[in-house]
């Protein structure tokens, strides 16, 4: 067991910039960790994500905050020939969760690896110039941190590079007025993956994302009730979520929300508890085509040139390429999320499967502290943002608006970004 003072565990504390920071973010760099995300609103400290109180608990408890990779979510065991640019490779994902099965990229995930934090940000290889001076500027307290993934892990092709920029952005203008009154920006978390091959004549699949679980009510500590999500309410801008057969892989078909438990603008309260499924949210939606296409996923290498920014267009609130996906909502908390991102889509999960007798749940959130005192079922809304699951074996018609397959190729760099606005309205009841 890790001692809770093993450097892999020991938290990163990141910070706005103020004698009140109203936004602060712990990393742990074992598995990419994002342990705590406190939010400061009307006098109250709020932690938002779910998870052990104990840094070393996210070794058994698996997938909560964590990063997610090679591939995220489900993909069949096999063989399969994969060709990109003219290049072809074999992958071969590992079973895990099932034998037929490979979750979240295989047995030995991105999750379980120590990445590096660079402590001179210009030792990037994957931000430009550009980028590096607008994080400087509009996002002052962020890491860059590093892995390289080697030829052949977990049965992937290609040494692969990976970079990510965790960092959290000063709030931005006045507030906004909503049809509920007034609403305050207290800042934002801003997370871009990159990565590219460093072999020549490789091609490998790439779906990067953050498993990370909301909970905006559970710092009030008022009862059973404020562990729940039900009571939030969720907006995603999606058209369609894909079918699953019964190992829940992708059978490559779009199925529409309209009319189902799926289509939550359609809903008269906007609450999840409404037409709650019996087991729980655990679906893919493709969103919905965006006005502007959003930045690239995929760009060839040589447009990485020192002038690029595509930290900048990510950060801006105002630009149609950014706009907000997906919002999930507290009246009790006043707290409300709001995601952009140049992903297909977004992974809606309500942590069916936990079990209390096995996890651990934070002090902030009433628990102990201690395993056998966690977090059971329907107690976090799980957003995960990324393409479509296992799209490289689907046609174009079922990966969403762009057909984005998620191969990358030598010569070409990937290009993932999420960015989370925390807005504040004041408390009222659902």
């Amino acid at each position: 067991m890790a001692s809770p003072t093993d450097p892999e565990f020991t938290p990163i504390l990141l910070a706005l910039p103020s004698l009140t920071p109203s936004l602060a973010l712990e990393i742990i760099p074992r598995g990419l960790v994002l342990h705590r995300l406190f939010v400061q609103a009307d006098g109250k400290t709020h932690d938002i994500l779910i998870g052990p109180e104990d840094p070393t608990g996210h070794l058994t408890q698996k997938y909560t905050n964590t990063i997610i990779g090679r591939y995220a979510n489900r993909l069949p065991v096999g063989s399969f020939s994969v060709s990109r640019n003219n290049i072809q490779s074999t992958v071969s994902p590992q079973a895990n969760e099932k034998p037929t099965v490979s979750l979240h990229g295989g047995v030995k995930g991105f999750d379980q690896y120590l990445w590096e934090p660079l402590v001179d940000p210009s030792a990037s290889e994957l931000f430009t110039p550009a980028e590096l001076a607008t994080i400087e500027t509009r996002i002052p307290s962020s890491i860059i941190f590093k892995r390289i993934s080697e030829d052949g892990e977990e049965g992937f092709p290609g040494r692969l590079l990976i970079e990510v920029l965790i960092g959290l952005a000063q709030p931005e203008g006045a507030p906004r007025q909503t049809p509920e009154g007034k609403e305050w920006n207290l800042g934002s978390v801003v997370i871009t993956y990159r990565a590219k091959l460093l072999d020549e004549n490789k091609v490998t699949p790439i779906n990067l994302t953050q498993h990370w679980g909301f909970n905006l009510d559970a710092s009030l500590q008022e009862g059973p009730e404020t562990l729940s999500v039900k009571d939030h309410k969720i907006s995603i801008k999606a058209d369609h979520t894909i079918e699953l057969n019964a190992e829940a892989l992708s059978t490559g078909t779009l199925l529409p929300v309209t009319g189902t438990h799926h289509a939550h603008a359609e809903k008269t309260s906007g609450r999840i508890a409404e037409s709650f499924p019996e087991s729980g949210y655990d679906e893919f939606y493709v969103f919905s085509p965006r006005a502007v296409p959003p930045p690239p996923t995929t760009l060839p290498a040589s447009e990485l040139k020192p002038e690029l920014d595509l930290v900048g267009a990510a950060l801006s609130r105002d630009s149609p390429a950014s706009e907000e996906v997906v919002s999930l909502t507290s009246g009790k908390s006043g707290l409300r999320l709001g995601f952009a991102t140049n992903q297909v889509g977004v992974q809606f999960y309500t942590n069916n499967f936990a079990t209390p007798e096995k996890g651990a749940r934070k002090k902030i959130h009433g628990g102990s502290g201690a395993v056998g005192d966690g977090y059971g079922p329907g107690t976090a809304a799980f957003l995960e943002f990324h393409a479509p699951l296992a799209a490289w074996l689907h046609p174009p018609e079922s990966r969403g608006p762009t057909g984005d397959d998620t191969l990358l190729a030598s010569g070409e760099v990937y290009n993932n970004f999420v960015r989370l606005d925390v807005w504040y309205k004041g408390s009222s009841s659902n």
